[in-house]
């Protein structure tokens, strides 16, 4: 992490022209805006947002349920689009990672990756391997084995349960990889490993690997059990944070004691920081610069271009200080952009400026992959320069966000630390 001085950003909201957003925006900075009443919106946001992903991951629970007590190609492909429909609001509350503490240290149990999936269940030993040098449980596979040995210790993982995942298995001996719960290890467990590299074709596992009559790799029953319980931790640990951003919550007495310029400064942390380090370096850049599938962040499902597009979506909605829920209605107040519309207009404009074309950029790419025609794994392919230059031109764009918010944070006279990433600052390096 580097410091710095300074972050900007603006993401077009969802359903409006970029004209419309600015013009809106700009209409509500007339009167004089209140730092307090900003810090406000921004709660009442986040409170929003993380309750619209904990109704979906219910929702996703009781599909997983469903698939569970009658495993079918309809009951499978129930809670894999359940799957999907749960990223969406998830990933719009993103932007509130980095400046939050609360929400930062929270993050790794329900969106790390990427992970050794080899942990969890079978995988193909011909492309993932069999060993790893970093990694002594890379090939563990809890849902085969009902004992395992972690540091010398064996672990009765006879009962899988919520707290053997997150307490026990989740980041086991230190290694990031060892990725046992949240979104992910979820994803796994519904697509499979995708074994076409970066050529046409999501994960496919079989719907039989959950049959109780024709069990289809083993371990049937555990591998349900595993699902079962991931899917009732991410609820969990999804009403936890829901439980933070209530009016009285710890998220909203944390952000009230960091004062008037400690709050602006935790919004403009968020956004600038998942604009550079985290969305533009190390979920896209690494990626690209390697031409490697497995650092994909929805790799097992193909859903990586949406899970980046919601990523923006969310920024834009923290900017404008205006979020529309998923049952339609909207949460929305006085806004960082109202704010430094009033005290740095220039600097305001140009970040404004940079979320309309983040936004356009990442259009163009949610488009091709919703087309069908190309895959996320395939855009960051080798030799492939349509698909390739879709990819730079949103890193390129989410670079030229977060240096806008970098003004809108030298404008208002406040500092911040800005996430960095090797694959933007010493890409050299990245092998």
């Amino acid at each position: 992490m580097r410091a710095i001085r300074h972050i900007p950003s603006f993401a077009a909201a969802l359903a409006l022209s970029s004209a419309a957003i600015i013009s809106t925006s700009v209409s509500g900075a007339r009167a004089e805006t209140d730092p307090a009443a900003i810090i406000d919106t921004y709660g009442d946001i986040a409170q929003a947002m993380y309750e619209d992903a904990l109704k979906s991951a219910k929702t996703l629970q009781t599909a997983v349920d469903a698939l569970i007590a009658d495993p079918t190609e309809e009951t499978l492909k129930a809670a894999r689009d359940a799957w999907k429909a749960a990223r969406v609001p998830y990933q719009q509350t993103e932007g509130f990672r980095f400046g939050n503490a609360i929400v930062d240290d929270w993050e790794g149990e329900v969106n790390s990756w990427p992970l050794d999936e080899g942990l969890i269940d079978y995988v193909d030993t011909d492309s993932y391997g069999d060993e790893s040098d970093e990694n002594p449980l890379y090939t563990a596979n809890v849902i085969a084995n009902p004992k395992i040995e972690v540091d010398g210790e064996t672990i009765d993982a006879t009962e899988i349960t919520p707290e053997l995942l997150s307490k026990t298995l989740q980041e086991a001996l230190g290694v990031e990889a060892n990725v046992a719960t949240g979104y992910h290890a979820i994803e796994f467990l519904l697509w499979g490993q995708d074994l076409h590299g970066t050529g046409p074709g999501a994960g496919e596992r079989p719907v039989t690997d959950y049959s109780k009559t024709e069990c289809t790799h083993g371990n049937c029953d555990r591998r349900a059990a595993y699902l079962k319980a991931a899917t009732d931790l991410l609820v969990s640990d999804l009403e936890e944070m829901a439980g933070n951003w209530q009016p009285d919550g710890a998220a909203r007495e944390e952000l009230a004691a960091k004062g008037a310029d400690g709050g602006l400064s935790t919004i403009l942390t968020g956004l600038g920081s998942l604009s550079y380090g985290e969305l533009a370096g190390e979920r896209i850049k690494l990626g690209l610069i390697l031409h490697d599938p497995e650092e994909e962040h929805d790799c097992f499902s193909d859903n990586t271009y949406n899970s980046h597009y919601y990523d923006e979506v969310g920024m834009t909605a923290i900017w404008n200080g205006s979020y529309k829920r998923t049952d339609g209605s909207m949460v929305e107040g006085p806004s960082i952009r109202a704010y430094a519309t009033e005290k740095a207009p220039d600097a305001a404009t140009r970040t404004d400026e940079a979320f309309v074309t983040t936004h356009e950029k990442m259009q163009v790419m949610k488009d091709k992959g919703d087309s069908g025609t190309m895959a996320y794994d395939q855009m960051i392919g080798a030799n492939n320069p349509e698909g390739n230059k879709i990819v730079q031109d949103v890193v390129d764009s989410l670079i030229a966000q977060a240096r806008a918010v970098e003004g809108v944070v030298t404008a208002l006279g406040l500092s911040i630390d800005l996430e960095g990433s090797a694959s933007l600052d010493n890409p050299t390096a990245v092998q």
